[in-house]
């Protein structure tokens, strides 16, 4: 019987389905942006033989349908058997190989090489992720011809294809947005958020009173979430700028207003401005209005060396939006960074314009990930022009960040994409690992703006595209965190840098989707003009390098 049923499974399959899947696989074993580990490389060599295997279907079905000439079944019988000594030999070679390619990339990220790669393990995984999602496939194909036998009665045959092909569709889409989709998020809706309500025991509302969150703070401490409550209690104080500066220094500014705060966005804005004023912000030498990513955490790679750098006098202001990871808040909540953004900008701005020029704090904007995306969004370009704002750092901006992608799509001629030079460079310029940003006989305008990105960061460089073209950003020169070996292939490209952006975060920094606060320092430096020599900017980067874990 069980000899039966294998014979029958094996008859089954394409020849043809095989050998592309075969070939999908193999290229999804070859390096991406970011090293993978053995579970991770299985499940997505499994979704790529997957792919391939109807590629090379849909191939198949084109061939029938032009009604060209059909192999005899021996020949057929004799061409799978082929067919299958070459997939076993090249599924051997890539796999004999992905331990080479990864450590191409844990090399260049300056990870330890690995020994192995676990191929057989590997190989498995993919196996069994393989099957899984060709048997969903045939229960789709089983459904859709069972529904257009069914309306076949009523319809001509085509329709009722057309009929059962629908059913099939809305039947797998309703399972997977009713039943999985809305599953998993409840559960990690109610997870961030009872995750958002947590007070740590080491975290403690603070005594002074100027503080955000203290007694005599316009915002009740248990209401400013899990991240606000670390942004506020957690910064550098007067005393540590002192001990490292050696001189005088000020108590940084830092207003958090959380998602439980108030129940609109306009309304927490309201409530970031009034507290900004509480805690005379608006004398400090500079402002940031800050868009936290989207479970409100702001970087402390970012925020702890700019409070260095201005000696403390310097104030800061972030407003939450949401409690979700920011590719869920991406997903189920597009529009609430952009709202709150913008309703904190307009509240900010407008107050910021309505004093002397020459008694204002310095005003800049912030954003990492998906908080740079909402941040570009906060004001448009026209409305500050009377009175622009100084400038802007944001961070790892997605890919879909339009005035990114605008910038970037017109770059001048032999710039990379993973590093733009844009005109003049006067307005808008672009850093790495490696300080960029000083341009020789390039001078800023009234309005600096910089973009730190890592052309290693998949947030930032995943394009739908993909799937059909090699990304430009693969064109010599390429990034220094990008392997040597990575190559482009057809929708394999577009699977792996999916999985790329969600393993964004697990780089070591510097790398991938976390910044480094030297390069963090360089980008400060230069949005903010700021006048330190180049040892002691050196002495800053040296201090934030040796408290890093």
């Amino acid at each position: 019987m069980l000899q039966r049923w294998l014979v029958g499974l094996w008859r089954s399959y394409s020849a043809v389905g095989l050998l592309m899947g075969t070939l999908f696989f193999a290229a999804s074993l070859t390096p991406s942006l970011l090293p993978r580990t053995f579970i991770t490389q299985g499940v997505l060599s499994g979704v790529s033989m997957a792919a391939g295997y109807g590629v090379g279907l849909l191939c198949l079905l084109l061939w029938n349908y032009m009604e060209l000439p059909q192999l005899q079944p021996r020949t057929g019988r004799t061409i799978k058997i082929a067919a299958a000594v070459v997939c076993a030999g090249i599924v051997l070679l890539f796999l004999w190989r992905t331990t080479e390619w990864q450590n191409s990339i844990r090399t260049l990220m300056q990870l330890e090489p690995v020994d192995s790669a676990n191929p057989s393990k590997l190989g498995l995984i993919g196996l069994v992720t393989f099957i899984v999602l060709i048997a969903l496939a045939r229960l789709f194909q089983w459904i859709y011809r069972r529904a257009a036998t069914f309306t076949n009665r009523f319809v001509p045959r085509r329709i009722s294809n057309v009929i059962g092909f629908a059913i099939a569709l809305l039947l797998f889409a309703s399972v997977a947005n009713g039943v999985i989709f809305r599953f998993a998020l409840h559960a990690a809706d109610s997870s961030y958020k009872r995750l958002d309500a947590l007070i740590e025991d080491d975290i403690q509302p603070p005594s002074d009173p100027s503080k955000t969150g203290s007694r005599g703070s316009l915002l009740r401490w248990d209401e400013l979430g899990r991240m606000g409550r670390s942004y506020i209690a957690r910064g550098p104080s007067k005393q540590d700028i002192e001990s490292f500066l050696k001189r005088e220094a000020k108590e940084p500014i830092r207003v958090y207003v959380g998602l439980r705060s108030a129940d609109t966005a306009q309304a927490r804005a309201k409530l970031a401005l009034e507290e900004l004023k509480r805690v005379g912000a608006f004398e400090r030498s500079a402002l940031v209005v800050v868009t936290p990513t989207g479970t409100g955490w702001v970087d402390p790679e970012a925020a702890d060396p700019l409070e260095y750098l201005h000696g403390g006098d310097i104030a800061s202001v972030a407003v939450q939006y949401s409690y979700l990871a920011s590719w869920l808040a991406l997903l189920v909540e597009p529009d609430y960074g952009t709202e709150t953004s913008r309703a904190l900008f307009l509240e900010v701005y407008g107050y910021w314009t309505t004093l002397p020029k020459d008694h204002r704090p310095k005003l800049y904007l912030y954003g990492l990930s998906l908080g740079a995306l909402s941040s570009t969004q906060s004001s448009e370009l026209f409305e500050v022009l009377g009175d622009p704002y100084d400038g802007a750092l944001w961070s790892g901006p997605p890919f879909s960040t339009s005035l990114w992608r605008t910038i970037t799509d017109n770059r001048n001629p032999g710039s990379p994409q993973w590093l733009p030079l844009f005109r003049d460079g006067s307005y808008v310029r672009f850093t790495a690992q490696k300080n960029a940003l000083d341009i020789p006989s390039a001078h800023w305008g009234p309005m600096r703006v910089v973009f730190l990105q890592y052309a290693s960061d998949p947030i930032t460089f995943f394009e739908y595209a993909s799937a059909y073209r090699e990304p430009q950003w693969m064109h010599a020169p390429r990034g220094p965190d990008v392997s040597p070996q990575l190559k482009w292939f057809p929708i394999v490209t577009f699977l792996q840098l999916g999985l790329d952006m969600a393993m964004a975060t697990t780089t070591p920094m510097g790398y991938g989707h976390v910044y480094a606060p030297e390069h963090y320092i360089d980008a400060w430096v230069a949005v903010m003009d700021v006048k330190w020599s180049s040892e002691e900017i050196e002495r800053l980067k040296q201090f934030f390098r040796q408290r890093q874990p």
